[in-house]
């Protein structure tokens, strides 16, 4: 009998030797060293529950983590070979629809994420844009597109890789989220869509949904131009249902059109799944629904993506299934008071301004310095992470309010109300820190996260 490595009988054997980096391995290794090596480098990683800074679900129940386990070899797209799944998907998106006050039949798609939502939504405004133009018999060239600097990069990716022109509105001190004012200079003919955001990655809050659709009522009654308007919900498209009801931005507007939502950020669903959902069939334009003979079926495809897993979808169904209306209120509202009581905890620290406090707001906190004379919000972020983990974002607002510097704590649904206290003492904590030995190192700002997160 070969002797056996003392690694593999007693423990890790990577313990002691350098780990594939570079090369194709040449062999492989046991389950148990492979289980083992990839564990090993995901202690090194940031802890989950302390992140902060990401929008994207951390938790599940152990009910949806089981269903998730159990559907990773499905794959979504095979509609012939999984038809129920593809009855889920459709089931998602009607009570979407539904949720956001369709006058009836729509029609919708399932996504990789709100990324790939808004590609879709944004080509079908562009389509229908081009469709109008020809009946009128005018030219259907130099399109552009109309949207905040508060939005994702993601819509100027869209108007890069599709010759769009982007009309961004930028933002200003004290103002960071655009309404009808902000916009009306930059709408004309050419326009496919106007892009409002409904709860931005960097404060939380909407813009002017309602008076941005009633200035393009106007435009299509006085200039005769239907210009859409299409809500990135990525982030609040499952808050504001269940935090404001009664605040219209949704299909209860007439020129809103298009809707796409993140279920993988406050629909509590891991990553990634997304929604887009039409206000009727007809606001996506045919062109863009591809009839494909896969494996014996023909399917109506609308997706930049095409092999996917089926589990966020199931597990999307889950959540919806599982909470209602009234869990999904339930939740929101947790959130949304322990936002509140960790604002009034930086209140009684004393030193910060909070953004935005009194408005509509997804269930987050975010705040400012007011004096920065011996550090500022990098050095509080930095040391937070040094000290005690936390991943609590800081970062500089889009242009013309880029010499702003705000940070931002997102409250989820395992945030509790000891996470709140303790997050707390440990900012309080980082502030006395630095008020004894000043700012971070220059080195130690170059390492520092400087974005809001996604």
């Amino acid at each position: 009998m070969p002797p056996v490595d003392p690694g593999e009988l007693f423990g890790n054997r990577f313990l002691g030797q350098e780990v594939p980096t570079h090369r194709f391995p040449d062999a492989g290794m046991t389950s148990i060293d492979a289980m083992r090596l990839v564990a090993l480098d995901m202690a090194l990683e940031g802890d989950p529950s302390r992140n902060l800074a990401t929008f994207v679900t951390t938790w599940m129940e152990p009910e949806a983590q089981r269903i998730i386990a159990e559907n990773l070899h499905r794959n979504f797209i095979d509609h012939a070979e999984y038809p129920r799944t593809a009855e889920i998907e459709q089931r998602c998106i009607r009570m979407l629809a539904d949720l956001f006050h369709a006058p009836g039949e729509t029609t919708g798609a399932r996504t990789q994420g709100s990324s790939e939502a808004i590609m879709l939504g944004a080509l079908s405004l562009k389509w229908k844009w081009r469709e109008r133009r020809k009946a009128a018999g005018s030219s259907a060239e130099d399109p552009n597109l109309v949207f905040g600097g508060d939005v994702h990069v993601v819509w100027e990716k869209f108007c890069r890789y599709f010759d769009v022109e982007p009309r961004i509105v930028p933002l200003q001190e004290g103002k960071y989220t655009i309404g009808p004012d902000d916009v009306a200079p930059h709408i004309d003919e050419n326009t496919i869509g106007v892009a409002a955001v409904l709860g931005t990655t960097f404060t939380g809050h909407r813009d002017d949904i309602v008076g941005i659709n009633d200035l393009l009522v106007r435009f299509k009654r006085e200039q005769g131009h239907d210009v859409p308007l299409h809500v990135d919900g990525a982030s609040g498209g499952f808050v504001w249902p269940f935090l404001y009801p009664d605040s219209p931005w949704d299909f209860r507007l007439e020129q809103v059109r298009s809707i796409n939502v993140s279920g993988h950020k406050f629909g509590l669903v891991y990553p990634g799944i997304g929604w887009l959902i039409f206000r009727e069939r007809a606001d996506l334009a045919p062109e863009l629904v591809f009839e494909e003979n896969y494996l014996g079926k023909t399917d109506a495809t609308f997706t930049l993506n095409f092999s996917t897993g089926s589990a966020m979808v199931l597990a999307q169904y889950y959540n919806l299934v599982r909470l209602g209306r009234e869990g999904y209120t339930y939740v929101m509202r947790g959130m949304q008071d322990n936002a509140h009581a960790l604002a009034e905890r930086l209140e009684q620290i004393g030193g910060f301004e909070l953004i935005g406090r009194d408005e509509e707001q997804l269930p987050l906190v975010a705040f400012r310095l007011r004096d920065h004379s011996k550090y500022d919000e990098f050095d509080v972020a930095w040391q937070l992470s040094a000290e005690r983990g936390w991943m609590v974002p800081a970062y500089t607002l889009p242009p013309k309010a880029d010499n702003i510097t705000i940070m931002r704590a997102l409250v989820k649904q395992n945030f509790s109300r000891e996470h709140v206290d303790t997050l707390a003492r440990d900012i309080e904590q980082a502030c006395r820190t630095l008020e004894l030995k000043g700012g971070a190192h220059e080195s130690e700002r170059q390492q520092m996260l400087q974005s809001p997160g996604h």
